[in-house]
């Protein structure tokens, strides 16, 4: 049997782009003679497409598209995923009901088993968590067999094809979380394979790229093949979708697995293309296996920030980029990746330099845009400072016929030079060189809103800010050494200590800098956000008394007492940046660009959090209580 895999690039809430492109890749299989050509879930409309789904009139249309692609079936099973409706049923939402599918067809008609209610296979498991609300619009097939008071397991079975050559094959069909099903009170592959009658698993998914989940993919589908002793065929697609929020790449990694769980073909990342592999299912012959590579972690990352960059400067029509660079890591990073996504053409790097800013970090601003070909320009803003400072202090403030005046604080002024520099400046640079402006931020500043809201946290996207301190740094020495083979951003940059350079106490050539601690901070800011089970104070102040923080949080051994004196000492940092995170944090992370995920959980959408009060549990009061009284 010959199966076609299309790693299609899907475009979210375009069916009729992603349709055409279906069609032509049915073509181009019956071609080579396969015997199925697969497709992603949800190939059609997309997958985050937000509340477009509570529009009947897209609804239709996806569906009528789904009958074009029934049509071109002619000669050869088409596996594909689609919205499917009823229209004589409720969503719990009280709008028509929608199921996540997967379409069979051949010669132009469904192809199906006649055990479900309906003529095509319905998603089970409904995933809720990170940037996944499935349950907000489809109905699951546990739902409609508890509706039909049936047992799910007459609705899980096989689905019998039969082959050019004849022989007659059992399909175990299941749509992505159907598989992750570690968590649920159902697995669905092994409800359908209950009775060993299944020749090949078919997974059919549209699953976001993050970090580590290769390898987590890899594990999970081969352990499932080889329990079975059953082949495996997972299909992913490529692009980017987003939440608003959050813009998630899809990473494809398209892959099939022999009986003992070993890969046989593995799509290449981020590249949109139709694999081919003949295997013999009834007689598990096949191709030989090949071994699965780890690629290095910077690697990973750079090759989703620049499809990141790509793919989302194309969905919004924009080619051209203004980067405020000041000599710092994080806007060098930033400018190399931009010149190496879209030429450094498109690239305007301009520095805004204050009476705070040093000749230091002036010339490495201008070494930078030197090492990469970019336009550079130099917008000096203190006398825009300086005169909106007059401003407001000699503008009268006026109430019950009495005259008062603003006194602006140092700290006022460093924000309005951050404000300055983005929302006047850079904005319309951006605008009259017919581009965008870009954020800069990481993640490590965007957790404890270490930036200036309208200035350094403005922009137009942020495809840094899922990447801590330490992962910029890493990024950077990899763009240096492993991309331009040579020193692109300065050396100078990556030693000099990080200062956002707003006043004298922040001076780079006197070793002042950020407040942040990133060699501690950025890995208990980690542990704080990223942990599966959230990590509160509570939690962090019983590893200090423990004595296993450092090993905990994986920060170098010896850095708490090296940076703390005290209990009191640590315990008010703790506190500091806590009320930071829960505090002023979130409201800037709302109003925040979005941001490009790379972590298993991104802020934004992958990272549900609400304006609350800042909160500590009555247990975190005992031990802070109980630490700073008993010596």
């Amino acid at each position: 049997m010959k199966i076609a895999i299309s790693q299609l690039e899907i475009i979210p809430s375009m069916p009729c782009d992603n349709t055409v492109r279906i069609i032509s890749f049915i073509s181009k299989a019956k071609k080579e003679n396969a015997d199925i050509v697969i497709f992603p879930e949800l190939c059609i409309s997309g997958y985050l497409i937000g509340d477009m789904w509570e529009s009947e009139s897209f609804i239709r249309e996806c569906e009528e598209l789904g009958e074009e692609i029934i049509k071109a079936s002619k000669g050869i099973y088409v596996i594909f995923g689609n919205v499917a409706s009823d229209k004589t049923k409720k969503n719990f939402d009280g709008r028509i009901r929608k199921y996540n599918a997967m379409f069979v067809s051949k010669d132009g008609k469904l192809v199906h088993n006649n055990s479900a209610p309906y003529p095509y296979i319905i998603k089970t498991l409904l995933p809720n968590y990170k940037e996944f609300e499935d349950p907000r619009h489809f109905y699951s097939l546990k739902d409609l067999a508890f509706e039909n008071g049936a047992d799910i397991k007459e609705y899980l079975k096989p689905l019998e094809i039969e082959c050019n050559n004849g022989k007659k094959i059992n399909l175990g069909l299941t749509i992505c979380e159907d598989a992750w099903s570690k968590n649920y009170s159902v697995s669905p592959m092994d409800v359908i394979n209950r009775d060993k009658n299944v020749d090949i698993f078919i997974n059919i998914s549209s699953s976001p790229y993050t970090l580590i989940k290769d390898s987590k993919r890899h594990q999970m589908y081969g352990e499932i093949a080889c329990r079975h002793n059953v082949p495996l065929v997972y299909v992913n697609n490529v692009g980017i979708q987003n939440n608003g929020k959050t813009v998630y790449s899809f990473d494809g990694g398209s892959s099939v697995y022999d009986n003992n769980g070993r890969l046989l073909i593995s799509g290449v990342r981020y590249e949109e293309d139709l694999y081919f592999v003949d295997i013999d299912v009834k007689n598990k012959i096949f191709p030989k296996y090949i071994e699965i590579k780890e690629n290095n972690e910077y690697k990973l990352i750079y090759d989703t920030v620049i499809y990141g960059i790509r793919k989302f400067l194309k969905s919004i029509g924009i080619n051209k980029v203004v980067i405020g660079v000041s000599g710092g890591i994080d806007s060098a990073l930033s400018s190399a990746v931009y010149v190496n996504a879209i030429g450094k053409d498109n690239v305007l790097l301009v520095n805004m330099p204050s009476k705070f800013n040093s000749d230091t970090t002036k010339n490495l601003a201008k070494t930078l845009a030197d090492n990469l070909g970019c336009a550079y320009m130099v917008v000096p803003i203190q006398e825009f400072v300086d005169y909106t400072v007059k401003q407001l202090e000699s503008s009268p403030i006026i109430r019950d016929n009495k005259e008062d005046h603003l006194k602006v604080s140092s700290f006022v002024i460093e924000n309005i030079q951050a404000r300055d520099r983005s929302s006047r400046v850079l904005s319309a640079i951006a605008a009259s060189f017919g581009g965008v402006f870009t954020c800069n931020a990481n993640k490590t500043e965007t957790m404890v809103g270490y930036s200036t809201m309208y200035g350094d946290g403005a922009g137009f996207f942020a495809c840094l800010a899922d990447l801590w301190k330490y992962q910029i740094y890493g990024l950077a020495d990899y763009v240096n050494k492993e991309v331009f083979n040579k020193e692109i951003i300065p050396e100078g940059t990556i030693k000099i200590v990080p200062s956002a350079e707003l006043s004298t106490s922040q001076a780079v050539d006197e070793g002042k800098g950020d407040p942040i601690k990133y060699d501690y901070h950025d890995y208990l800011f980690k542990t704080l956000m990223e942990s599966w089970n959230r990590v509160i104070l509570e939690d962090v102040l019983s590893w200090y008394i423990d004595g296993v923080l450092e090993e905990k949080i994986g920060c170098r051994k010896g850095l708490v007492k090296e940076y703390f004196k005290s209990d009191a000492d640590f315990i008010d940092d703790l506190e500091k940046w806590w009320k930071q995170y829960m505090g002023m944090a979130v409201s800037k992370r709302i109003q925040a660009p979005p941001i490009l995920a790379i972590s298993r959980r991104s802020f934004g959408f992958g990272n549900r959090e609400a304006q609350n009060r800042v909160y500590y549990t009555a247990r975190y009061l005992y031990l802070k209580n109980k630490i700073l009284n008993e010596k």
